[in-house]
């Protein structure tokens, strides 16, 4: 009972001790915001938001369900190899379609400590030069908003 007790006690103190180092900042789900004027507007293209090569796997997938179906034997085999491989060149082809650039501003902030801050967003027609804006977030998550 007691080195039951003892090891309780000392998984708690563990706990404790590395809440205690963790590291000072932002909490999960919190958000940092600054605040400033947008000091230049460019525009810019934007990669899509397709994820490269779905077209690919989804069409092999495909073809591969439709070859399983023809033949049996080795002939079915050979039906499953080429309409795998049919279907991942149709479906890559079928996906550059749709996978355009999207326009973009990449804005200049400076913010009210005087440091200049770049951030390329999806166009904000609400956005213009000598603007006062917050900027939510930072990395690539970092977007500008209007105050």
């Amino acid at each position: 009972m007691f080195k039951q007790l003892t090891s309780y006690l000392s998984a708690l103190a563990f706990a404790v001790l590395l809440a205690a180092c963790a590291a000072p900042g932002q909490q999960p789900g919190e958000m940092e915001i600054r605040s400033g004027v947008i000091e230049q507007i460019s525009f810019v293209d934007l990669q899509s938001n397709q994820h490269q090569g779905v077209g690919a796997v989804v069409g092999g997938l495909a073809g591969l369900g439709i070859g399983s179906l023809i033949g049996g034997g080795s002939g079915r085999d050979v039906a499953m190899v080429l309409g795998t491989i049919g279907g991942a060149i149709a479906g890559n082809q079928i996906q550059k379609r749709y996978d355009k650039p999207v326009q973009g501003q990449q804005i200049i902030v400076r913010t009210s400590y005087g440091v200049l801050v770049s951030v390329t967003q999806p166009t904000n027609q609400a956005l213009f030069q000598g603007q006062r804006v917050f900027i939510e977030g930072s990395g690539e998550n970092a977007r500008v908003v209007p105050r």
